[in-house]
């Protein structure tokens, strides 16, 4: 067996490679060629977090949580396991390994070694490939990169290094001591070593042989248009009938005057962080996201001194890597030399940060919250023998009636007791940001053609959560929308219409609903509708609900890639609470609550709940608010349920259910993030609204108790927040749309402020604020409480 091992570079479509070689995984593995998921589904990272040395932490390891030398030691064991498994099953001719940090990042002999030794557990038939573009080129979309990172030091400290024959050894020697704390990683705020191109091939020939790294041009027409298949083929050698790829937009470079008021906003979040005080990487990014402006971005020729630099050895490199292309070396024409660009406005940093600091405090006390739990159970488990020692809270003992504090002390001794130790995933080590995922072209879906994957829900009232929610799955991978409506009063229905106009889904409206809920008359009338019909997956959620994929890039791909030959995935709920947010902000509603139930919580009933994904095979002859129904026994047996870990829970569920048990619960591939109150006077007017499917039931207190988890705090997809806030973006730049959804959250707060003023709902916002109770206390006071079955 062959290995292609293809270390990136990094801004030179290895994203777009990647790409398209999962989207044909089963076509090459058909052929004889592996791309195997075990490394990552995409970019190889958890290969390149394996690799470095164990004091060389990265942004990736720090943020998912291999900084410590045996979570490393025990993550290469893993991947060693699960590599061997895919290459015993698939007996492939040959295996592609891409990782863009590879090239970036491992800079050590010891890490190109250790590397080595772990490929030649699986061939010593090892071929190295890098794409590479003009260093001015390279240097800008760079730089730009550790910008968005946090690196405080301009581009003066490359200029510095212009013409230098050292170039490699010059950027090694500046490499700070790894501080995470601090932002003080490599990568990050050392200048490039790798655009000494033929240094890298130097260092990777001298580990793996000579003449084994290949260099190839970087040519973004190619890589960012369907052609891009040709890369793959003449690359890794593959057979030309592998078919075009998918087309793509390279990403935009922000303005020159966006990087100076990024780097100076790095400076001063880094005085904030020598303060004791706590900013998670994701808020970091979008601090600097938010003070970009407009503008021209860097101009390579600027950087021409840099580029002339490297002439000499780019000719060099011509002749001894015969697929690199004059244009892909030659310099861009010369500009006066860069100088940072002035911010612009009369920007000031440190006003900004004034602005910031609300949320940084709250991140603060998030962080040191947890901490305070985590330490606190951790005294408690040291210094109690049992149960007994467990007591209920002042708050509870004046609030429980004597039967919820009865079901306390039976749940301290009970299996059913709940708590946070449950499947393999560390939410705060799941904390980097995904990569974009381009949307799926199925342009032909209203004229009969494959609709994708597509959700049905039903709604009302909830204009200001749309257009988020709406953003956020198309940015996971949802194809298509089919949503009802009934009784809008806020401007949902003309937001919806809207969005129609805009080619986004497809509105209907249910006001004539019969039967006994609009919500399951709206599912029976979908059943006739084209884009559910011609639909691969169909999904049945509500506006409260997110579909959290956790694994991979987090997309809807990934997550099939998981679960084989599965047709039906039960999604479980993870109820989130309101977070201690009282007032309707029109801050995304995945970043304002991540506080939750605790992953294991058999009762209340509720908690374990589930909506389906189902694949459109014709199994099932009805949806319902939970699942699909009426099983067609013909097709019994192309049926197989799994959980949210993958796991075949076929028997518990084929028939009916619609809630996990202790035996078939599962998080660790996906959840469904359930933000069923959202903020306190979100709840009132849910409250005051009714209910889609239960018309006649009301929601009272009991219905907060058993909804308002805020005791584990789950960040997980949060790291989707950048994807969805540029797909909301471009949604809002359409102003009608824009119009309706500022109307829509004028409508809900002035619908707050009345129901403020009348005392049956001002009791209920005062009565729901006062509940505060641990995980166990509220379990034991919903048991108690007259909830439906």
């Amino acid at each position: 067996m062959r290995i292609y091992l293809h270390i990136g570079l990094e801004h030179t479509g290895a994203q777009q490679l990647q790409e398209t070689l999962a989207q044909k995984r089963d076509q090459l593995a058909a052929k004889g060629v592996l791309f195997p998921k075990a490394p990552g589904n995409k970019n190889h990272t958890r290969l390149f977090m394996a690799m470095t040395d164990p004091d060389h932490v990265d942004t990736l390891r720090y943020n998912r949580g291999y900084t410590d030398t045996a979570q490393q030691a025990q993550l290469l064991q893993r991947l060693e396991q699960e590599l061997q498994v895919e290459v015993d099953a698939k007996k492939p001719r040959s295996m592609i390994l891409s990782c863009s940090q590879l090239a970036t990042g491992l800079a050590r002999d010891s890490e190109l070694q250790r590397l080595k030794t772990f490929l030649n557990q699986f061939s010593d038939d090892i071929r190295i490939i890098a794409h590479v573009d003009e260093q001015g080129r390279m240097l800008a979309r760079h730089y730009a990169a550790q910008i968005s990172e946090g690196r405080t030091a301009s581009l003066s400290v490359e200029a510095a290094l212009a013409g230098r024959k050292d170039w490699r050894d010059a950027c090694l020697d500046q490499w700070p001591e790894t501080d995470p704390r601090n932002s003080g990683f490599a990568e990050v705020q050392a200048p490039p070593f790798w655009l000494d191109y033929q240094g890298l091939v130097s260092h990777w020939d001298s580990v793996f042989g000579q003449g084994v790294t290949v260099l190839r041009p970087y040519d973004p027409d190619l890589f960012y248009g369907p052609d891009v298949a040709q890369e793959l083929c003449a690359a890794f050698d593959l057979p030309a009938s592998i078919g075009r790829g998918y087309a793509a937009t390279p990403p935009d470079q922000p303005s020159a005057a966006s990087l100076t008021r990024g780097r100076l906003m790095n400076e001063v979040l880094v005085k904030v962080l020598a303060t004791g005080r706590i900013i998670p990487r994701n808020l970091w990014k979008s601090f600097v996201r938010e003070v970009a402006i407009d503008g021209a971005a860097i101009a390579p020729g600027s950087l021409v001194e840099i580029s002339k630099g490297f002439e000499a050895q780019n000719k060099k490199l011509l002749a001894a890597h015969p697929a690199l292309t004059p244009d892909c070396l030659k310099r861009d024409r010369a500009l006066k030399p860069w100088t940072e660009a002035a911010p612009e406005r009369g920007f000031r940093a440190t006003q900004y940060l004034t602005v910031f600091m609300g949320r940084i405090e709250r991140s603060t006390r998030q962080e040191a919250a947890t901490k305070s739990s985590a330490l606190a159970a951790m005294e408690a488990k040291q210094t109690t023998s049992g149960s007994d020692q467990i007591t209920l809270s002042d708050a509870a003992k004046s609030l429980m009636p004597p039967l919820a504090k009865a079901n306390f002390e039976k749940l301290k001794s009970s299996s059913f007791a709940p708590h946070n130790k449950l499947g393999a995933v560390n939410e705060e080590a799941l904390a980097a940001a995904y990569t974009p995922a381009p949307l799926r072209d199925l342009p032909r879906a209203l004229a009969g053609g494959n609709s994708g994957n597509v959700i049905v829900g039903c709604m009302k009232n909830e204009c200001p959560y749309i257009v988020e929610w709406v953003a956020y799955h198309r940015a996971i991978g949802v194809d298509n929308f089919i949503i009802y409506t009934n009784g809008c009063e806020d401007g949902t229905s003309e937001l919806l219409d809207t969005l129609q106009d805009m080619g986004i889904l497809q509105h209907r409206n249910n006001d004539n609903w019969k039967g006994n809920s609009p919500q399951q008359y709206a599912l029976n009338q979908s059943l006739k509708e084209p884009l559910i019909q011609n639909a691969e997956w169909i999904i049945h959620i509500d506006v409260d609900e997110f579909m959290n994929v956790r694994c991979g890039n987090g997309t809807l791909s990934d997550l099939y890639a998981q679960i084989g030959d599965a047709t039906n995935i039960a999604m479980t709920w993870r109820l989130f609470g309101h977070n201690g947010v009282t007032k309707l902000s029109d801050d995304f509603v995945i970043d304002q609550f991540d506080t939750c139930a605790p992953k294991f919580c058999p009762k209340p009933h509720t908690v374990w709940g589930f909506k389906t994904m189902f694949k459109n095979i014709g199994a099932y002859e009805k949806i319902s608010c939970h699942r699909p129904n009426k099983l067609d026994e013909a097709r019994r047996g192309e049926v197989k349920w799994v959980n949210g870990s993958g796991k075949d829970m076929t028997a518990d569920a084929s028939d009916n259910g619609w809630r996990n048990s202790k035996k078939n619960i599962g998080y660790d591939l996906l959840q469904l993030n359930h933000y069923a109150l959202r903020s306190a006077e979100s709840f009132l007017i849910k409250r005051q609204r009714g209910r889609a499917l239960h018309v006649d039931r009301s929601i009272g207190i009991n219905y907060w108790v058993r909804m308002d988890w805020s005791v584990h705090r789950d960040i997980t997809i949060k790291r989707n927040i950048p994807r969805v806030r540029a797909e909301y973006d471009r949604l809002l730049a359409n102003q009608t749309l824009r119009k309706w959804h500022q109307t829509g959250l004028d409508w809900h707060r002035a619908k707050a402020e009345e129901l403020h003023q009348m005392p049956e709902f001002a009791d209920l916002y005062a009565q729901a604020l006062k509940v505060d109770l641990t995980e166990m206390e509220r379990v034991a006071y919903a048991l108690a409480l007259d909830m439906e079955s």
